[in-house]
């Protein structure tokens, strides 16, 4: 009896043992367990903040190439604004300098102008002067020719002195009328060369003015 109690009570020592290992082995597997959902829920956590990273990552990335498109783009901007800034002066340039040539060309037009009327008024004048004198030059060589027609068809004695003296006051007469032709002829050569050279001016700024506007 003696010996089946102390084996009885070996058993149920064996048991509680088992039992009591059993016990800790669960509870260890709990904590395991418990372990491990820490472990992927940490892990978990970790994929997304991974995750969150390489999207903040790929929207600095699509910020950054924004920014320097944008960067480019106000280049771009300011570039255009600049050409546009220097076409605007060198249209301004090439106007003012289009506006002074028109300037230079209605002051000299004017002064040519000017002396082309003077000009004109003068040679009138001189011209009428001179077909005045011309006309008392022809009226007083055709009293010397009707005085000396007078003389030779009359009879009249004269001498050979006042004869002589007709004849050379005709001639000097006719060399006036001549030399008063001669001027009369350069006044209007002098008068067509200064029209000429006007329209020779004219036509050479109008070219110049043609070249600029080209260039």
């Amino acid at each position: 009896m003696e010996l089946s109690s102390a084996f009885e009570e070996r058993v149920r020592q064996m048991e509680d043992a088992r039992n009591h290992c059993m016990t800790r082995l669960q509870a260890e597997k709990e904590i395991l367990a418990a372990k491990t959902r820490l472990l992927a829920a940490k892990a978990a956590a970790a994929r997304r903040l991974e995750r969150r990273r390489l999207l903040l990552e790929r929207r600095a990335a699509d910020l950054a190439s924004r920014a320097l498109a944008a960067r480019a783009g106000i280049d771009a901007a300011n570039a255009r604004r600049l050409a546009v800034a220097r076409d605007i002066s060198s249209t301004n340039g090439e106007i003012e300098e289009a506006q002074r040539k028109a300037e230079e060309w209605d002051r000299f037009y004017e002064s040519k102008r000017k002396e082309m009327e003077e000009f004109r008024a003068m040679s009138q004048q001189f011209e009428a002067g001179a077909r005045q004198e011309v006309q008392r030059l022809k009226a007083s060589v055709s009293q010397l020719q009707a005085a000396l027609q007078e003389l030779q068809s009359g009879g009249l004695r004269s001498d050979d002195a006042g004869i002589g003296a007709a004849e050379a006051r005709k001639a000097d007469l006719m060399a006036k009328k001549a030399k008063l032709d001669e001027t009369l002829a350069q006044a209007r050569q002098f008068r067509a060369l200064l029209r000429q050279q006007l329209q020779k001016a004219f036509a050479s700024s109008q070219v110049r003015d043609q070249k600029g506007a080209q260039n």
